[in-house]
């Protein structure tokens, strides 16, 4: 496969902080590239440099002629009062003359992901839309390279699974930064983890994760194994070094200085083979109550905005039971922990709690949270102690087991990042002892060290935990059963989570049967109407055939130039000129597929 970019010995560093250094990366067409490490190890620093938006301090990138790498960021943030054809619009119109080649463009590229309505106002689209709308943007600019920084953050599972299919179907080369454990395993042909752990600062694998997961575990595993050689190797050095007079006549300069390189050599891969093991350290405080019934739910029903979220709930919560909850964002996930904290009251049903009950939320909104405090006054209000688990602990020493350093304690929580916002959360969570613990979205922004200690914490909480999560390797390993909210007032029971998928889409077969094919935004409050042509899609129609005309003629004339004997003689210009008319056959074909679909909505036999 051909190169698209080539990165060398990257460094990057800010005056307190070095984020990497002697970072490598190579892009070749058709990779998706899985891009993990630590929180601070500069991952989205990296994206941007490879996109070009930022520069890094040393190092040097080669990009292929006319390359275009284009970067998506983790928020998925537009003009206020777009739509989905304004907001791509504006990114088309910086690289096109003609307009009505540009709406062309536009309106191909939203219904390319899955958009019907061009017009709906993009205030009312949920977040797995949002990042439709973001990726429209993106494929409309047609990136040889597109950079994704968390595109899994704050979508439900829903779109979590689209995007996965996305990634798998498409044929540009990606790069993306995440977390999710699973979408590395189903979409990555290879895994960059950038970490001090290694040599360089990168440990690469071809494979998906459970390939890297091996490869990584057998070099640590022989990095081990170096460090104990040298060791050996080292104190050999430092008992000939300490030899008397005689054996000082015998030294020579050149064994010193290996002495002396043997001796950083060590320490480096000491530190290398110790940096896994900063992670951060949670183990939430239990009440050790022994009840057995300690929040039942009977009859329980709730609506918002005049939707029905539920009905005639039952449910009964024990110690030991871990509730997965399931569901499309606004399906009423996040209104039924609010239920069971007592935040909110039921419609209808009664909730019953143990006396005494201790329940701990960590709300995916970090309400919680001043950002107005500093580090230290979040971590500890009144003095510069906490207790935890009946012992004092010095804020210095609470604070780096969350992996704060003691010169951020200062910082405004504002200016912590989301990452260091959810540490700091579950800190205060693990303050205080709890008979339930309810999770909304726990795991965003959490790197994988961090969300795999939380795993353990949780599995050995003797209390009842109730999770709403995205991440669902999280979901396999701790929910023992799973609660699925079907976003029509439905709610349901599953023992595992294949069964819940099985069960969704099988929903969504049935939906299909009766509905349009066509996956259309999700909408708060839109009413149903007949799909017309819109203005903007009448105005695409009308100027359909002569934007088709002139593709052709492009392909014509494309065609007359890569039939000149003389192109032999020019390797590149050749590779140019073949790849510009790939390009031009499939627009061709893009345009009358698109041309068909308007037709079937003109003739009122499209939707």
């Amino acid at each position: 496969m051909a190169t698209i970019l080539s990165a060398r010995d990257l460094y990057k560093a800010y005056p307190a902080n070095t984020l990497f250094e002697q970072i490598s990366v190579h892009i070749e067409d058709g990779d998706r590239i899985g891009l993990i490490g630590p929180n601070g190890a500069g991952k989205s620093s990296l994206l941007k440099i490879l996109a070009g938006i930022e520069e890094a301090d040393q190092g040097e990138i080669n990009r292929r002629r006319n390359a275009r790498m284009v970067y998506i960021q983790q928020d998925d943030l537009f003009a206020a009062g777009s739509t989905p054809m304004s907001a791509v619009l504006d990114v088309v119109s910086g690289h096109s003359r003609d307009a009505v080649d540009a709406e062309t463009r536009s309106a191909i590229a939203l219904s390319t992901l899955g958009f019907e309505d061009f017009d709906v106002s993009v205030e009312t689209l949920s977040g797995g839309w949002k990042k439709r709308l973001s990726l429209a943007c993106a494929v409309v600019q047609d990136p040889d390279v597109l950079l994704l920084d968390e595109p899994t953050n704050h979508l439900d599972l829903e779109g979590v699974l689209w995007l996965e299919a996305f990634v798998r179907q498409s044929n540009m080369a990606m790069v993306f930064v995440t977390h999710d454990r699973v979408f590395l395993e189903n979409t990555a042909t290879r895994i960059i983890e950038m970490s001090r752990a290694y040599p360089g600062g990168t440990f690469k694998a071809e494979g998906n994760y459970s390939e890297f997961l091996r490869r990584k575990e057998a070099f640590l595993d022989a990095q081990e194994a170096a460090e104990s050689a040298l060791a050996n190797k080292v104190r050999r050095d430092t008992a000939w070094l300490r030899q008397g007079i005689q054996g000082r006549q015998t030294r020579n300069k050149t064994q010193v200085e290996a002495a002396t390189r043997r001796r950083d050599e060590l320490k480096q891969t000491q530190d290398r083979n110790a940096a896994p093991d900063q992670t951060t350290t949670i183990d939430f405080q239990a009440t050790e109550r022994k009840t057995h019934k300690l929040l039942g739910l009977h009859s329980v029903g709730k609506s918002l905005g005049g939707k029905m979220l539920f009905d005639s709930l039952e449910l009964m919560l024990s110690p030991g039971q871990r509730i997965g909850l399931l569901g499309v964002n606004g399906s009423g996930k996040t209104t039924l922990i609010r239920l069971m904290n007592g935040e909110l009251e039921p419609d209808t049903g009664s909730i019953k709690r143990a006396a005494d009950l201790r329940v701990v939320t960590f709300s995916q909104h970090r309400s919680t949270l001043d950002h107005g405090q500093t580090l230290q006054e979040a971590l500890c209000p009144v003095g510069d102690m906490v207790e935890y688990r009946d012992k004092m602990v010095h804020v210095t020493g609470w604070a780096r087991r969350f992996l704060f350093e003691p010169d951020q304690l200062a910082t405004t929580v504002s200016n912590l990042s989301g990452g260091e916002q959810a540490r700091l959360l579950i800190a205060n969570l693990m303050l205080t002892p709890a008979d339930v613990l309810l999770l909304d979205e726990p795991t965003n922004d959490l790197d994988i060290p961090s969300m795999e200690v939380l795993e353990q914490a949780l599995l050995e909480f003797p209390g009842a935990i109730v999770l709403v999560t995205h991440d669902r390797f999280m979901l396999e390993r701790i929910a023992t059963e799973y609660l699925g909210l079907d976003d029509h007032g439905g709610i349901k029971i599953h023992q595992t989570y294949e069964q819940w998928n099985a069960a969704r889409k099988a929903a969504e077969r049935d939906s299909d049967s009766s509905e349009p094919t066509v996956a259309k935004p999700t909408v708060q409050g839109a009413p149903n109407r007949t799909r017309k042509l819109s203005y903007k899609e009448k105005r695409e129609y009308e100027s359909m055939e002569q934007s088709i005309l002139e593709a052709e003629a492009e392909v014509t004339r494309l065609e007359s130039e890569t039939a000149d004997p003389e192109l032999a003689k020019d390797h590149v210009k050749a590779g140019s000129l073949y790849e510009s008319l790939s390009a031009a056959q499939e627009k061709v074909k893009t345009l009358y597929a698109r041309w068909e679909e308007l037709e079937e909505i003109q003739s009122g036999k499209g939707s």
